[in-house]
């Protein structure tokens, strides 16, 4: 199962941050701490704000009060001369993919090495097919359309864009929304071997209970415009917040939990 101690120093740090559009209250009193090494979900039902609150960590918007510093500098200041540094250190899967319909596989990879460096383009076209390998994906896919791959192959390839500058933090958008369950399982394997081999920190934005039990070091639940809870699965899962409960105690999240211990036992026995 997934570590219970945060492994490192903080990456992200949310601090009592709030958020509104118009009269209506997204965030109240938001804070939390995200440490090197964790696969880190932020998780919570439809509307609770949790892609509100990762594209405020990216600097994409701006909450109406409170702080969020990422590797230590205030989101606010990504638009600035020291933004670009900070964004050459974490990649962005987007939710389902986000992939550009006018280029190959090959060339949506390359766009932020296109985009942030000078390396020559037959660099960048190695690096390009190192990272379409290191997601899984065949040779042959880097000269495909995005139309032309499936819906799995279209998240790998996404991944494949977000690691392609070597960065230190990952974020992942809802990343196995709408994939059935033996793709996304495969694609959380990914995850956590990519996370092992690369020493990435991830954020992860979702609301698979498979996966949360699966992959994530701890969790952190949104609801009523506030943080319920943040602890491993297994913590909150015994937790006697009414909407935590709610949440982890229906049929969807007995089923995921049941599935984790099995997979778990299987384990053990692989190793005994």
């Amino acid at each position: 199962m997934p570590v219970t101690a945060p492994a490192g120093a903080p990456v992200i740090e949310v601090s009592h941050v709030s958020t509104k559009f118009g009269q209506a209250v997204v965030h109240k009193d938001v804070s939390l701490t995200i440490h090197q090494g964790e696969v880190f979900a932020i998780a919570g039902g439809n509307g609770c704000g949790k892609s509100t609150l990762l594209r405020e960590i990216l600097g994409l918007m701006t909450p109406a009060s409170g702080t969020i510093r990422l590797f230590g500098v205030d989101s606010r200041r990504l638009d600035v001369s020291n933004g670009g540094a900070i964004h050459r250190r974490f990649g962005v899967m987007f939710q389902h993919g986000a992939l550009f319909s006018s280029l190959t596989l090959a060339d949506n990879v390359a766009v932020p090495l296109r985009e942030h460096t000078n390396l020559h383009p037959r660099l960048i076209r190695e690096i390009v097919e190192v990272k379409i390998a290191m997601v899984g994906l065949p040779p042959d896919s880097a000269g495909k359309y995005p139309n032309e791959l499936s819906g799995g192959m279209r998240r790998r390839a996404a991944l494949a864009r977000a690691i392609v500058m070597d960065p230190e933090l990952v974020f992942l958008d809802e990343p196995t929304a709408g994939l059935d369950p033996i793709i996304a399982a495969g694609f959380d394997d990914l995850v956590l071997s990519l996370k092992m081999h690369l020493g990435l920190t991830v954020v992860m934005v979702t609301h698979d209970l498979d996966s949360l039990w699966r992959i994530s070091t701890r969790v952190a639940v949104l609801g009523d415009g506030r943080v319920l809870g943040v602890g491993t699965m297994q913590e909150l899962s015994q937790s006697e917040d009414p909407l935590i409960r709610e949440y982890f105690h229906g049929p969807r999240g007995r089923a995921a939990h049941e599935q984790a211990m099995w997979n778990q036992r299987g384990r053990e026995t692989s190793f005994a």
